[in-house]
């Protein structure tokens, strides 16, 4: 099979045009090499000798198009990341929903968009479990656009490189040691659902308390964001939390969502 090298402006511009239209995630000639590279990998495991043959196939083949999305998406993760947010959730939006719900609810709905392997719903599980007083519980929703990174989050398996950061009453209480890493409990297992979702559609959630999307609409340009960021908006209960990644910003964009600035972190929230 021949080496693909580069990919010719033309050849470019149509997978550009196909991976915005079906993800919303922009590539530009800065961040060119990056496809290159993962269409190289696409075309070894096809067997395909060209870029051209292979867009025949991701335009027929719904399958490979999620194969091949799944391929381009950057899944940097670990538990605890940014742990100011957790701080404030802690500290400030949970207590504020419990206030704010007090004799009208004893759940809370969370989603955790963008998961990728599942360190970040597993951090918040863990921390609802340790800080929601009875009879309050939690439902948590995790969806990704990369079915190899749900598969992943879905075992609860993870070695030992990575669970560093997670503290050690959290490491006793809630992962098991087993052959080659660490094992999530099946009680914080059983409170996430693991679901395929691409942030360019509608997910169907309604009514959710806290919405967890950091580090994802960076790739997206700001139609794309502005669009993604009021289907949150959709989602989202009348008085609810949105946490972004610290790289990220709503400043400036044609959206309701109102900026909190805490002692421990900034996010936004929905009062209406």
């Amino acid at each position: 099979m021949a080496e693909i090298m580069f990919l010719a402006d033309i050849d470019f511009e149509q997978y550009r045009k196909l991976i915005y239209n079906e993800s919303g995630i922009t590539f530009t000639p800065n961040n060119r090499s990056i496809l290159e590279s993962r269409l190289k990998e696409r075309l070894r495991e096809k067997n395909l000798d060209s870029v051209k043959n292979y867009f025949n196939v991701i335009s027929r083949d719904k399958e490979e198009l999620k194969n091949f999305l799944d391929s381009i998406t950057t899944n940097l993760t670990r538990f605890f990341r940014n742990q100011a947010h957790f701080d404030a959730l802690q500290h400030y939006v949970v207590p504020e929903l419990l206030k704010l719900k007090k004799g009208a609810a004893t759940s809370l709905k969370i989603w955790s968009a963008g998961c990728s392997t599942g360190e970040e719903p597993y951090t918040i599980a863990m921390l609802m479990s340790e800080i929601l007083p009875p009879p309050w519980k939690y439902d948590i929703v995790a969806s990704d656009i990369s079915l190899k990174c749900l598969m992943t989050a879905k075992e609860g398996f993870y070695s030992e490189s990575r669970i560093a950061g997670v503290p050690d009453n959290y490491m006793k209480k809630y992962f098991d040691k087993v052959q080659g890493g660490y094992k999530i409990h099946q009680d914080i297992m059983s409170r996430i659902r693991f679901d395929y979702h691409n942030l360019k559609n509608d997910s169907g959630l309604r009514n959710l308390d806290i919405v967890f999307c950091r580090n994802v609409i960076i790739y997206f340009d700001e139609v794309a964001q502005t669009a993604v960021i009021n289907r949150f908006w959709n989602s989202m209960s009348s008085k609810s939390f949105l946490f972004i990644g610290h790289s990220e910003s709503l400043f400036g964009m044609d959206t309701n969502f109102e900026f909190v600035k805490t002692q421990w972190a900034t996010f936004y929230k929905k009062f209406v």
